[in-house]
Order: C-alpha cells, then structure tokens, then sequence
C-alpha cells in the first residue's frame, strides 16, 4: 500500500471560454467570481490553465472577477499564449494523503454553469 501526501485534483472549470487577453498586466488569470465559488477556488491560489484550442498549457495564480460577469482573463504573459475565444480548462490541486471528491462545473460559452461533472 502506497501512503504519503499526494497532489489530487480539487477543481475544475471544464469548457470555458476566454473572454479577454490583457498583456499590459502583471500576470495571472481573473475568473468570474461565482465560477471560483462553484469550484472552491481561492483568490491568490495557483492553477493550471489548458487550452483545449490551441493545447497551451501553464501555471499562473488567481484573480477574483466580478461575480456573475462570465470573465475569463488571460493576463500578462498568459495572454501570450492563451488568447480571447479560446476554450479552456481551470484546474486547481491539492497536496493531501486521500484523494478529494473533486468540484467540476461544465461551463457553456457564457460562461455559465452548465451541470456540475
């Protein structure tokens, strides 16, 4: 039996579709309030960002964006490699000894919960 701490997926944002791409900002990703709530996501924690468009991936930290607004901001150095009108997938992590029950919201192009997964 394997026993230690392990990094388990927490939550995700499935299918969300990049509203904006702001290169004169100091890095991050800001994310629709509700959608951060939806999931258990934090404003400051770290997640990792795919794009399903264009199969970039990266790290970057988190920006709370007005509740209910459907923003998904690419900020910085982001905003270089995922742009406006990509669709994305937010993941956020934990370091833990038992996996998690993972919270995952199925977003339309709106950005609005779908279903939860």
């Amino acid at each position: 039996m394997i026993t230690g701490m392990r990094w388990f997926l927490r939550s995700k944002i499935h299918k969300a579709t990049v509203t904006q791409a702001e290169l004169d900002y100091v890095g991050s990703i800001t994310i629709d309030s509700h959608l951060l709530q939806a999931v258990g996501i934090l404003p400051g924690e770290k997640v990792s960002v795919v794009s399903n468009t264009s199969g970039a991936r990266l790290e970057t930290y988190v920006i709370a964006g007005k509740e209910y607004s459907g923003v998904i901001c690419t900020n910085g150095a982001a905003a270089h490699l995922i742009k406006r009108g990509e669709e994305v997938i937010i993941m956020g992590y934990e370091l833990c000894d038992t996996p998690p029950t993972p919270q995952i919201v199925l977003t339309n192009q709106q950005n609005e919960i779908e279903r939860r997964l």
